[in-house]
């Protein structure tokens, strides 16, 4: 058995480089960028009123002038007025382009509208209510770095620089494995003995998250099955996520199967609670990563958002960002080894707090819809203090 540290290492250490692709951008939500995104053009491309009101020439406004006669009306899309004189004003909504002459913007709500005669009310500043050409961004300026995970935001900025499609990251191929005669399809009524295949949708819902779409198999409990599913798997795919099948009961085949197909195990067992029992291994010929985690939900959540997640972030060169919270109560742990506690986050006085979740044991699923992620408990203490901060691993969003 090894530690939890040691384990975390040599997993990291089978990451892979997968390459990039072309994607349309509507695609890459949540994907990794694997190119810089440069301005093609200065952010805006031309003065812009940020006011619905008239623009003007502030000149006039230090000679004394107060009257203006509107020559036209401008509109966000429409080119610009020609020509500009000192004693006229354009009527100009937000957006749109000031004209050359103008350097001022008065909004409607500090004038006076009398036929085609405006009167400002309230003296302005030179330069007010416009955002001038380059004033964001200057063409050819980096507006996105590779490596960037790219959001709501970001997809704003691919539109802004018409980047229709754009090269990221690939993911791996993941299949999702279930494996367990006690198992039936989701749409079916279980036997008293059964229960749905519930672990394989937990994994498909965060590798979605992810960006990746996995395949889904089931392996029953029979050992022939299993080689010749799982070699076609190895074959197919990079990644093989691996439910339930690896602990020491009679039926139990799965480490025995992995290793006859040249999957070289690395780890089997983890120092940690829960999922202590954890197969990790490659296969060297067809560069598979396999993850076989314990069958119970519990286990499969952490060990996935632990070990996959972090494994799939050191391969598309995303940043391991460890997260410190503090206790809101005091806990004791029993046992010598790492200790993962599902909490709850509560935001209280500007100060980040988890509270401990209540569970009924490794399958309840139940419990694992209450937390938003799991905390560390290092093996090497006993005791740790309210208001301790301790290493936090979401697995979902807080809000």
């Amino acid at each position: 058995m090894i530690s939890f540290e040691e384990a975390h290492k040599i997993v990291l250490n089978q990451s892979r480089d997968y390459g990039s692709e072309s994607v349309p951008m509507i695609n890459a939500m949540g994907r990794v960028l694997a190119e810089d995104i440069y301005a093609d053009r200065d952010f805006p491309p031309f003065n812009r009123a940020t006011k619905n009101g008239i623009a003007i020439n502030f000149d006039a406004i230090e000679h004394g002038r107060r009257s203006f006669e509107i020559k036209d009306i401008l509109a966000a899309g429409k080119p610009t007025v020609p020509f500009l004189e000192t004693e006229e004003c354009i009527e100009i909504m937000s957006g749109a382009v000031v004209p050359f002459e103008a350097d001022t913007v008065v909004m409607y709500e500090d004038l006076s509208i009398v036929k085609d005669i405006v009167t400002v009310n309230s003296i302005p500043v030179r330069g007010q209510n416009i955002c001038l050409r380059g004033s964001n961004q200057l063409k050819g300026a980096r507006l996105l770095k590779k490596n960037t995970k790219l959001t709501a935001s970001e997809m704003g900025i691919l539109a802004s620089v018409g980047k229709k499609n754009v090269w990221l990251k690939k993911t791996p191929r993941v299949a999702v494995i279930a494996t367990g005669n006690e198992l039936v399809k989701i749409d079916e009524q279980p036997l008293q003995h059964q229960i749905r295949r519930s672990n394989n949708y937990s994994l498909f819902g965060a590798l979605e998250l992810l960006g990746i779409k996995p395949m889904l198999l089931y392996l029953e409990d029979d050992k022939d099955l299993i080689r010749q599913k799982l070699a076609y798997a190895i074959e197919a795919m990079d990644v093989l996520l691996i439910s339930g099948g690896i602990s020491i009961g009679k039926f139990d085949f799965i480490p025995k199967v992995l290793e006859e197909l040249g999957v070289e195990k690395l780890f089997d067992w983890v120092n940690q609670y829960p999922a202590k029992p954890f197969w990790f291994g490659t296969h060297n010929n067809a560069d598979t990563v396999v993850f076989s985690f314990p069958g119970n939900p519990v286990s499969i959540f952490l060990n996935f958002h632990i070990y996959f997640r972090d494994w799939l972030y050191k391969s598309i060169e995303l940043p391991l960002n460890e997260i410190n919270v503090l206790l809101e109560d005091a806990i004791v742990v029993a046992e010598e080894l790492t200790q993962f506690v599902g909490v709850e986050i509560i935001l209280e006085n500007g100060c980040v707090l988890a509270k401990t979740v209540a569970t009924n044991g490794l399958g309840d699923l139940v419990s694992l819809s209450k937390i938003h992620g799991f905390i560390r408990l290092s093996s090497n203490k006993k005791l740790f203090q309210k208001g301790e901060p301790v290493p936090f691993i979401p697995t979902k969003n807080i809000y």
